[in-house]
């Protein structure tokens, strides 16, 4: 069923005649609802730090784990001490969750443990995000700055920066709200966030009047998920069998990534977030290549042929400047 919408997403069909007036009745709802949030009818509340929010219009993958743990690094770099918060998405914690390194992610949700793992700051999940930030506040008063993974819709959470990320392939599909396009909230949402970020180059030049900055996925290394100091480059696995799996929401750029690298390969996809388990490689014997968010579901039974493609984002000059420049009236 997800498969079959993503198709439709993509322009228009003839299914849209049942369509469009279901995302005509979900565009009301997304009216009404921000409009109450704006006259203080539906009441929001402010964390006790400046709050950015990465978040998207879009359902599906669009790049923002990588853009936050970004984020969190050039914050430390400036100067602040920041802290994550999440949904949590793909986990199952029913209440305020602290996230490390070696969490469970079936409990706090692959992204928060990739979050917590790569950028080592405290990281806090709840579908209640104010009671994420709040807890994480008091559990780390050193904290003088929160980042929301996610979270744009949220409006019961007060925020100080928007930045909104998609993916410059797919971009807003065919522009329509739920369930006949992709869309959360309509494209003049766009209009009103602080920054853009576009997951690839954008080649469409189709929202350049909304001056999007460029973000690129850069290789940091190929290493095994059993000895993680076992690192090795593409070249090694030029005469051996190999098998990329993806559970994330657009395995393609995965996949686009390990060809542009030179790697001959297979590939695998299961659905976004998906819970691996050991039976699901017991027939396996090649080498088997997958991403950083598939990785930390996969540690309690890693083997040897089991390997990690590390990426880290790349963004082009303008980004940070406009955010430390918005944050710094609020010190």
């Amino acid at each position: 069923m997800v498969n079959w919408f993503e198709r439709q997403w993509i322009s228009y069909t003839l299914w849209h005649i049942l369509l469009i007036p279901l995302s005509w009745i979900f565009a009301a709802l997304v009216f009404v609802r921000r409009y109450l949030y704006k006259i203080n009818w539906l009441k929001s509340y402010r964390l006790a730090a400046p709050v950015i929010v990465v978040g998207n219009i879009n359902v599906g993958g669009t790049g923002k784990t990588p853009l936050v743990i970004w984020l969190a690094e050039q914050l430390k770099l400036a100067g602040y001490k920041p802290g994550i918060i999440s949904r949590g998405y793909g986990g199952n914690a029913s209440q305020v969750t602290e996230v490390f390194s070696v969490s469970d992610p079936v409990v706090v949700g692959d992204e928060a443990v990739l979050i917590a793992t790569r950028t080592a700051c405290p990281v806090f999940v709840c579908a209640d995000r104010i009671a994420a930030g709040a807890s994480l506040l008091r559990a780390y008063p050193e904290c003088n700055i929160i980042i929301s993974d996610d979270g744009l819709q949220h409006y019961r959470m007060q925020r100080d920066v928007e930045i909104v990320v998609y993916d410059a392939v797919k971009g807003f599909g065919n522009g329509a709200l739920l369930p006949a396009g992709p869309l959360r909230e309509p494209v003049s949402r766009l209009k009103t966030v602080d920054a853009m970020v576009s997951n690839g180059k954008d080649e469409s030049r189709r929202w350049q009047h909304l001056n999007p900055v460029e973000m690129r996925l850069e290789l940091s290394a190929i290493y095994n998920l059993l000895d993680n100091q076992q690192i090795v480059n593409v070249q090694a696995f030029s005469q051996r069998k190999v098998l990329a799996i993806a559970g994330i929401g657009n395995p393609e750029r995965f996949f686009d990534s390990l060809r542009h690298l030179g790697l001959q390969f297979q590939s695998k996809v299961y659905p976004d977030h998906y819970a691996f388990q050991t039976q699901d490689f017991q027939q396996i014997n090649t080498d088997i290549i997958m991403t950083e968010k598939d990785a930390v579901k996969c540690r309690a039974f890693a083997q040897s042929n089991f390997w990690v493609l590390s990426v880290s984002a790349a963004i082009k000059n303008g980004l940070m400047p406009a955010i430390l420049n918005k944050i710094s009236r609020f010190n």
